[in-house]
């Protein structure tokens, strides 16, 4: 895999954890523009460092290097967000849906599903 698409897996697991650059160097022992050089795929990360990020973004180490995340790692996932969706209103679910909807046209170039 790239560098940028590792800088770009742990930016979006840092902004899913709800940490800033900030907290997320303070946890790690880094300086702040550290992260921000790594999340712009301007600095390598150095193989124990992939191991602090995923123990800190409660992650797998194979989606920060490769994008690949495990049977169980999605089925604990499905279960936390139908938890999450348990307790919602639902003219909130329905809001959910529909910006889901959006997003996935949007990203479908050709319009097909």
């Amino acid at each position: 895999m790239s560098k940028e698409d590792i800088a770009n897996r742990l930016r979006s697991a840092r902004e899913m954890a709800g940490l800033s650059q900030g907290q997320a160097a303070k946890k790690l022992g880094m300086h702040r523009p550290t992260i921000s050089e790594i999340e712009a795929g301007r600095r390598n990360v150095k193989s124990n460092e992939v191991v602090e990020f995923a123990n800190l973004y409660g992650i797998e180490v194979s989606w920060i290097t490769e994008g690949i995340v495990s049977e169980d790692k999605i089925d604990q996932s499905i279960l936390a967000a139908a938890r999450e969706l348990s307790a919602m209103k639902d003219e909130d679910i329905e809001t959910l849906i529909n910006t889901i909807k959006m997003i996935k046209s949007s990203g479908n170039k050709d319009g097909k599903d």
